[in-house]
């Protein structure tokens, strides 16, 4: 059975491959448009390259920990989890920061094509992320016959995701914040005006945080639902069937992936949204399909396949409840744009009550798949309800990398000057991309849930921890603090972001000053500058919050005990998981209502109207691109380091 896994792993990468040299045969337009494109790879690779820095220092510090206080082979898999998921980003950015221009050039020949390019794009950063997962999962567990030893490398991959997370959140949001407030704001120019200094800062942000940051944030969560469920399934079974049960899932799960990429097709911008949720509506069939086969013919509990279904159903609902929150075609989002009439207060007011009551749906869906999951087959149900709602995580992530995608390319169409029917044209994938990137961070936080979930019952079953009363002083201290942290660590993030936005916007203005004729477009901005000053500042800014989130489970365990841990990760999970879904939904239900008036409701651009929603926006970007998405990374690295670090406690 392994060698199916990895084979279909290895299968995996072979069609990231084929897509990658698809989209780089492509032409990737004019002189202009290729010199742009460029300058956007180049600012992305310099910030990763920056941030391994720091994070090779990370890996050598933990691993030497792990190595001599817990178990030499879960310190090589921490490294290998590490690495793993710095790859599967790197590879993604790089591919995206080679597609923008190609998505803009192809725009000029058919909408469909400009779609088919961005999307292609993001089935990379996909297929990468579900192969390496995957298959460092399935060789490990070769090697190392134990899934108690590869909760190092979810360990790894926690670690990194959550640096590259934060970082790259808090890079984009620093960028995008500054060009907005003074660019728009103050200066009255276009969002991807290329006189902005602040513009190409802005457009690396978009594939830093939104490409190479989300595809760390779902390769943990992926891979450490398997590796959960993978113990789980030894512990209460006994059986080396049911441990690799939820690696056949996955698997199945990227055929249904890849079959999904190719019902993404559009003959005009009127499909664009219905060729995304073809293709998301097709491999969630077919996974259930395959998966029900698979479960049947091997004679396991039905129960199980309920399990299963009930992860998927629960990160469509998520996905398209998150939809309806967040798009300026539905009443929520349109009702703060209508706020904006009256100023930017009762903007932001709006926004947090829509982010607030789009709290419900997903809560009550994860719950109702905890419960039918547990009702069917106990936690090895929970465990396999989180596999199952990333088992299409290949299509999933596509979904979300395309967003990124086509915001550069309507960047690059403006900067460019490519002429007004191309720019509407890339505009219509930019907001098709808007919309799918916040199912994305909305499926990204519930399949977060789920997996922590996860991560619980396996600490449980470890620590033999299966009763916590609250009549005890220590588990309640435990919850209190488990459930401030997820606001702690936000508060954290939005500081940060404050902080570099604050650099930018000085750099901007001293440009708008010093640089004679730049207003006029007579002279070029000092692009690097505000790539270098926005790479600095978040890495300065992302330790803080990632320390918190290892060192906390640690001290929490060791003072007050296993009790008191258990209640902080129960603390954790609830609180982060709410509060993540309503920064985001907040953040991009706020940044859809901007673009509902700049396509020429409400006075359009310019007005009182787009003024106020420019506001709500500039406050919704730290809660929809760092602080909200950072949560899911969390809660789950809490869980990670709780289980990995037991030892130290007992």
């Amino acid at each position: 059975m392994l060698q199916y896994v990895i084979g279909i792993s290895i299968f995996s990468l072979l069609v990231a491959l084929i897509l990658s040299l698809i989209i780089l045969k492509k032409p990737a337009g004019t002189a202009k448009m290729q010199e742009i494109s460029e300058a956007i790879h180049q600012g992305a690779l310099t910030f990763l390259k920056k941030e391994y820095e720091v994070l090779v220092v990370f890996l050598i510090i933990v691993s030497l920990i792990l190595y001599f206080f817990i178990d030499a082979k879960i310190a090589v898999s921490f490294i290998i989890g590490g690495i793993s998921s710095a790859l599967a980003g790197n590879i993604g950015m790089r591919i995206a920061t080679k597609s923008n221009a190609r998505t803009t050039e192809a725009t000029k020949k058919h909408i469909g094509e400009g779609l088919k390019i961005a999307f292609y794009s993001g089935a990379v950063m996909g297929m990468s992320v579900v192969g390496i997962g995957l298959l460092g999962v399935s060789i490990l567990y070769l090697v190392f016959n134990d899934p108690n030893i590869i909760y190092g490398f979810g360990f790894g991959a926690s670690s990194i995701a959550l640096f590259a997370r934060v970082g790259g959140g808090i890079y984009t949001k620093a960028a995008d914040v500054g060009a907005d407030l003074v660019g728009k704001v103050e200066k009255g120019i276009p969002e991807d005006d290329p006189r902005n200094p602040a513009v190409i800062a802005d457009n690396v942000g978009d594939n830093v945080g939104d490409v190479a940051g989300m595809g760390a944030d779902l390769f943990e969560s992926y891979v450490n639902s398997m590796i959960a469920a993978m113990a789980i399934g030894l512990l209460a079974f006994n059986s080396k069937e049911y441990l690799m049960l939820p690696l056949m899932i996955a698997s199945l799960g990227i055929i249904a992936s890849i079959i999904g990429i190719f019902f993404v097709q559009a003959k005009d911008d009127k499909h664009l949204f219905s060729a995304m949720n073809k293709g998301m509506y097709s491999s969630t069939i077919i996974a259930a399909i395959l998966s029900f086969a698979y479960i049947n013919y091997q004679g396991f509990d039905i129960g199980i396949f309920y399990a299963t279904l009930a992860g998927l159903i629960a990160g469509v609902i998520i996905g398209l409840f998150t939809q309806y929150y967040t798009s300026n075609s539905h009443k929520p989002t349109q009702s703060i744009a209508t706020a904006a009439k009256t100023g930017a207060g009762t903007n932001v007011i709006q926004g947090l009550a829509v982010g607030m009551v789009s709290t419900l749906v997903p809560v009550l869906a994860v719950s109702i798949a905890v419960l039918v999951a547990f009702n069917f087959a106990g936690l090895y149900g929970i465990a396999i309800a989180g596999v199952g709602m990333l088992a299409t995580l290949g299509f999933t992530l596509a979904i979300e990398t395309y967003g990124a995608v086509a915001d550069n390319a309507a960047g690059i169409s403006e900067m460019a000057n490519v002429g007004k029917d191309v720019r509407e044209k890339t505009e219509l994938l930019d907001a098709v991309g808007n919309t799918n990137a916040a199912i994305g961070k909305g499926f990204a936080i519930g399949s977060a849930a789920l997996t922590a979930l996860a991560l619980f019952a396996s600490f449980t079953q470890i620590t033999k921890l299966s009763v916590m009363s609250i009549s005890d002083p220590k588990v309640i201290i435990g919850l209190f603090i488990g459930g401030m942290l997820p606001f702690l660590f936000s508060s954290f993030a939005m500081q940060a972001v404050g902080k570099a936005a604050s650099g930018i916007v000085d750099e901007v203005r001293r440009q708008f000053k010093e640089i004679k004729g730049l207003m006029q477009g007579k002279a070029k901005p000092d692009y690097n500058k505000c790539i270098a000053i926005s790479t600095r500042s978040a890495l300065k800014q992302m330790i803080l919050p990632s320390l918190l989130a290892i060192f906390s489970p640690i001290v929490i365990g060791y003072i007050f005990g296993l009790e008191a841990l258990g209640g902080l990760l129960v603390g954790s999970i609830v609180t982060g998981f709410s509060l993540a879904i309503f920064m985001a939904n907040s953040g991009g239900a706020w940044d859809n209502a901007k673009k509902y008036i700049e396509a020429g409701n409400f006075g359009g651009k310019g007005s009182d109207a787009h003024k106020a929603a420019v506001v709500g926006d500039t406050v919704g970007d730290p809660f929809k691109d760092t602080a909200g998405p950072s949560l899911n990374i969390l809660i789950k690295l809490m869980s990670i380091v709780a289980i990995v670090f037991v030892p130290l406690m007992v």
